[in-house]
């Protein structure tokens, strides 16, 4: 057997072919694999940041116009829940307004505000900028949520 012909047979021997597919294959499924973690976890975060601004609410509509109720009593209200998750609390941006009725607003502060009255209005908008577990999928999301209420008492 000639040499030309040794070398020839040797390139097509098929046994390092199935390596080489699973090397594929297995690169492809992982990205999947990591993709459908990330959309999961940012599935997560969305459900936390909407459950706080709800929580958030319900604090304000259960103590109504207390004196020891105010928007930075919410907002600490609103970040305790949102600490207990995966939800880096200083990013996350709580505002609570108070309102005559659902439709208008009399104010809105981030930072303070005074109880409303047991018939007014109470939105608590929450917004989170989400950072992916893994950087090789670059993503610039905010999440945010919003949740209504009337002061019952």
């Amino acid at each position: 057997m000639k040499p030309s012909q040794r070398l020839l047979n040797r390139v097509r021997d098929p046994r390092g072919q199935s390596l080489v597919e699973f090397a594929i294959v297995s690169l492809g499924l992982v990205m999947l694999l990591f993709g459908v973690v990330e959309v999961c976890r940012l599935l997560l975060v969305y459900t936390t940041v909407a459950n706080a601004a709800r929580v958030g609410v319900r604090y304000a509509t259960v103590h109504g116009s207390d004196n020891s109720v105010s928007a930075s009593t919410i907002q600490g209200v609103v970040n305790g829940y949102l600490s207990a998750a995966t939800v880096y609390t200083p990013n996350a941006v709580v505002n609570v307004c108070y309102a005559a009725s659902l439709s208008t607003y009399i104010s809105c502060a981030s930072s303070a505000g005074s109880p409303g009255a047991p018939g007014t209005a109470v939105t608590v908008s929450v917004s989170y900028p989400y950072n992916p577990l893994i950087n090789y999928f670059p993503m610039n999301v905010n999440l945010s949520s919003t949740s209504q209420g009337v002061i019952a008492f």
